[in-house]
């Protein structure tokens, strides 16, 4: 039987991943049409920089709304882990990057994609 404690801790834990899933799914959908990959080395701090340069595509409103989900993300991330934790929050993040990964394939190599 668990204690009622650990079905919180995991109702939290369920929570910030689904949170994490909507706002990274818009990412890499942003991220896909302003052609930025994303999940390259170095390519979310340039964007996080407002770096237009790492786009394949011109498109001012999207790469706007892709900085500022991405400064979401990092806000969210610190609140996450202040009250999971860091590990349970890293988990979280390579859960979803997982996913990204899968559901974006795109977001990683060269553009165009084959």
């Amino acid at each position: 039987m668990t204690s009622m404690s650990e079905q919180q801790d995991r109702f939290t834990v369920a929570r910030w991943t689904k949170n994490f899933e909507e706002l990274d799914r818009e990412i890499g959908r942003l991220a896909l049409l302003c052609r930025v990959r994303i999940l390259d080395a170095g390519v979310i701090g340039r964007v996080l920089k407002n770096d237009a340069s790492v786009c394949g595509a011109d498109n001012a409103a999207a790469f706007a709304k892709l900085r500022d989900l991405l400064m979401m993300h990092l806000v969210m991330r610190e609140i996450s882990a202040s009250e999971v934790g860091h590990l349970y929050t890293a988990a979280i993040e390579g859960h979803v990057v997982t996913q990204l990964r899968t559901s974006f394939p795109d977001l990683l190599g060269h553009w165009p994609p084959a």
